[in-house]
């Protein structure tokens, strides 16, 4: 009688997948200044001015072009109605926020929160 093998694949781990890359601060910080002036429902000609910037340079640092100094940043922000460290703090929960999600499983992705009547339905 002849035997028969049984054979078992093996199961094969996926690899590790790299982290995605961080955010440049300069792209953060440029999106949220845009964010700040699109508030304000200025140009870029209207907010460059009050900073003593060009609307160009302006434009490339929204776009995370430039590297912008302190000293223009705490113009910027002054222009737009906030201060450095409060320009910062929001630049750091934008970041934040971008990693969370880049980081968070895709379960747990695009969950919205439940509203209160999807909230009472639940409890009745």
């Amino acid at each position: 009688m002849a035997e028969h093998a049984r054979i078992y694949p093996l199961r094969r781990q996926a690899p590790p997948q790299p982290p995605p890359p961080e955010p440049l601060w300069r792209e953060v910080l440029g999106q949220r200044l845009r964010a700040l002036r699109q508030d304000h429902a200025e140009t870029l000609s209207e907010t460059a001015a009050r900073a003593g910037v060009s609307p160009q340079y302006l434009s490339e640092i929204e776009r995370g072009r430039k590297e912008p100094s302190s000293e223009m940043i705490a113009a910027l922000a002054g222009a737009l109605g906030t201060t450095l460290i409060g320009l910062t703090e929001q630049v750091a929960d934008d970041l934040r926020r971008q990693q969370h999600a880049a980081t968070a499983p895709a379960s747990q992705q695009h969950i919205a929160p439940a509203s209160p009547v999807s909230r009472l339905r639940l409890a009745a």
